[in-house]
């Protein structure tokens, strides 16, 4: 449990209506959320990042080339959407998720190669043209694992979250490195009720980087996840959005307060 008090802002409601929607994993889904040793674990949720780019919402290039690769472009990508349309991280239905191992074994099926620095080496006459150092086995690095275990959400988990602003949802979305299928389902339409500041309870989760800014955060348990991490069991204080069952932060936008700047 984490406690962070700052100064609480009032918003307006800056949506009329939203969609609890549920998630049904057709297909096993990764991602890397922590990487220890050679095995690489999948947490137990969905970023709204992700669900952003899987609904459509936001593009980014299929291959980053020259200087794309050196940083990610979520804020690019995502706060032209500010006002328009949010989602939440989407969290398990049933409160657990169902997890299973799988080891992948990338290595080369042919007569002849060679570990070097985090790569694998097939040929011969190649080595050369690729060696740094003055050694035989200084060769550059590639960053891509050749062996390892994968903790994968397994399929038939389901998972729900919170929608804002006008879209139309697809029946079937992609997530997750392996572009896994993931089933949409609208399960209720709620209106965005405005509460004054005071002391709120937040069953849903949230992305730490969406928060408005001087919320005041007063506990939580933190998921620690790239890009961002996300807050569940968060108790706030603060302006509030109501929708249906559910109590949220009020001012909730991708990238947060950048978009305010």
């Amino acid at each position: 449990m984490t406690q962070l008090e700052l100064e609480p802002q009032t918003v307006a409601v800056s949506y009329q209506n939203a969609w609890l929607i549920e998630l049904w994993c057709a297909e096993p889904v990764f991602f890397a959320s922590r990487e220890l040793s050679d095995t690489y674990y999948t947490e137990g949720t969905i970023g709204n990042y992700a669900l952003a780019y899987a609904l459509g919402w936001a593009r980014s290039p299929y291959r980053l080339l020259g200087k794309a690769t050196g940083r990610p472009t979520y804020i690019e990508d995502l706060t032209p959407l500010a006002g328009q349309r949010y989602i939440l991280p989407a969290w398990p239905a049933e409160g657990s998720v169902s997890f299973r191992f799988e080891r992948f074994n990338a290595l080369s099926d042919s007569y002849w190669y060679a570990m070097t620095n985090n790569r694998v080496a097939t040929a011969r006459e190649d080595l050369p043209l690729k060696r740094t150092g003055k050694k035989p086995n200084t060769f550059r690095p590639s960053n891509f694992p050749q062996t390892g275990r994968l903790r994968v959400i397994e399929r038939g988990n389901r998972f729900r979250t919170l929608v804002f602003g006008d879209a139309d949802l697809p029946e079937y979305i992609r997530v997750g490195k392996f572009m896994s299928k993931v089933r949409v389902k609208i399960c209720s339409e709620a209106s965005v009720t405005m509460l004054p500041p005071n002391e709120y309870d937040c069953r849903a989760y949230l992305n730490s980087a969406d928060l408005l800014a001087g919320s005041a955060l007063l506990n939580f348990d933190l998921i620690s996840i790239p890009p961002a991490s996300l807050l569940k069991n968060l108790r706030f204080r603060g302006a509030a959005w109501q929708v249906g069952d559910y109590i949220i932060p009020a001012g909730l936008e991708f990238c947060g307060g950048r978009n305010r700047e």
